[in-house]
């Protein structure tokens, strides 16, 4: 079955959003800044309704916020709070960068898609990452968050960018690193569970 031009960029653009709404999995505000980034310079396309994502003034905000959200995760005490309060805004961000990219198909298809693929995959992300750091500050009083900090950093700049350059490599690599964050999270909660037999 052929598809037509139009489908072809529907499916790009769910692609895209899935990859954007995986990075805000890591970091929230990073992939919506490269999002707000790559509309203003026409490198995406956004759905009507969310024109507002272009504007200059929401680069200056999700800068910002980018940076604050960085920096906070590297101070140990806070990486956990801030854990707490991301798990819930992650899934709203990804939904809104799956929704943002997706026209040509109904509202109700768009919503569906954008709330299951793009919320449910960037609260997996966070909830894996979650658990991770969880783990590390149990077992590194906090020292080893660090490197659990970085990571999501690099993982997050990574996702957005080839996200918006190579849709479907970013896909498969979303699906690799959630893969990737459960096998830890196990190994992890298994060494726990094996320490707390002995």
């Amino acid at each position: 079955m052929d598809l037509t031009r139009e489908q072809v960029e529907v499916v790009f653009a769910v692609l895209t959003g899935i990859g954007l709404s995986a990075a805000c999995g890591f970091r929230i505000f990073l992939p919506l800044l490269a999002l707000n980034l790559a509309s203003m310079y026409g490198l995406v396309g956004l759905a009507p309704g969310f024109e507002w994502i272009a504007g200059f003034q929401v680069t200056i905000a999700f800068g910002v916020a980018a940076l604050l959200e960085i920096v906070a995760y590297y101070i140990p005490w806070l990486d956990n709070i801030m854990d707490s309060i991301a798990s819930p805004v992650s899934i709203i961000a990804g939904t809104i960068a799956t929704a943002s990219l997706v026209t040509d198909i109904p509202p109700s298809l768009k919503w569906t898609i954008s709330i299951i693929a793009g919320g449910g995959i960037a609260g997996l992300l966070q909830g894996a990452t979650v658990a991770l750091r969880a783990k590390s500050t149990i077992f590194t009083a906090g020292l080893g968050n660090f490197l659990v900090a970085s990571f999501e950093l690099l993982a997050s700049a990574i996702v957005a960018f080839i996200s918006l350059i190579l849709p479907i490599a970013a896909f498969i690599l979303a699906l690799l690193l959630i893969t990737y964050l459960l096998i830890m999270a196990r190994r992890v909660h298994r060494r726990k569970k094996r320490g707390e037999e002995s």
